[in-house]
């Protein structure tokens, strides 16, 4: 029972660092005051971070459950074969495929962007700490650390174990 309680409490604690980490990233990047700037809704400000809490937890539970990432296959199975609910239960998966794209590029979009304005504060950041030289071996440095850790992710399919 006690190891059950320490993996519970470890599981918890490290689910909560990465959603910190997640939402830090988010709020350094300024992405929320942004969509409510360039759409001038800054009243419904609350709302936007609502809408990111949501999607990230919404997005913990599917990672880790993953009967719910089967949840059409399960509903589609629960219909009469071959009839006319199969082929209305494609259309409606298959628009909501395409709102679930779209919302994910317009999001990532947006990161990037406001990840880019950031990056312009870099040069500023290095002159004050008298990094003169090397900074383009930095930024080789962290792209390659990162296409290797990516590379080894996906070739010993890490992805399935859950990892």
């Amino acid at each position: 029972m006690g190891k059950q309680l320490f993996l519970a409490a470890l599981g918890i604690s490290a689910g909560i660092l990465v959603s910190a980490g997640v939402f830090t990233v988010l709020l350094s990047v300024g992405l929320v005051p942004r969509f409510a700037g360039k759409t001038h809704t800054g009243k419904k400000i609350f709302l936007y971070e609502e809408m990111v809490v949501f999607g990230t937890l919404t997005g913990g539970v599917i990672s880790v459950y993953r009967k719910t990432d089967q949840l059409g296959r399960m509903i589609r199975d629960c219909l009469p074969p071959g009839g006319q609910m199969i082929q209305i239960w494609r259309g409606v998966s298959f628009a909501v495929l395409l709102l679930f794209g779209a919302f994910a590029g317009i999001f990532v979009g947006c990161l990037a962007v406001a990840i880019a304005e950031m990056l312009n504060s870099i040069p500023i950041l290095t002159r004050r700490i008298g990094f003169r030289h090397g900074l383009g071996f930095m930024v080789l440095a962290v792209a390659l650390g990162k296409l290797i850790g990516s590379l080894i992710y996906f070739v010993s399919h890490l992805y399935e174990a859950g990892l």
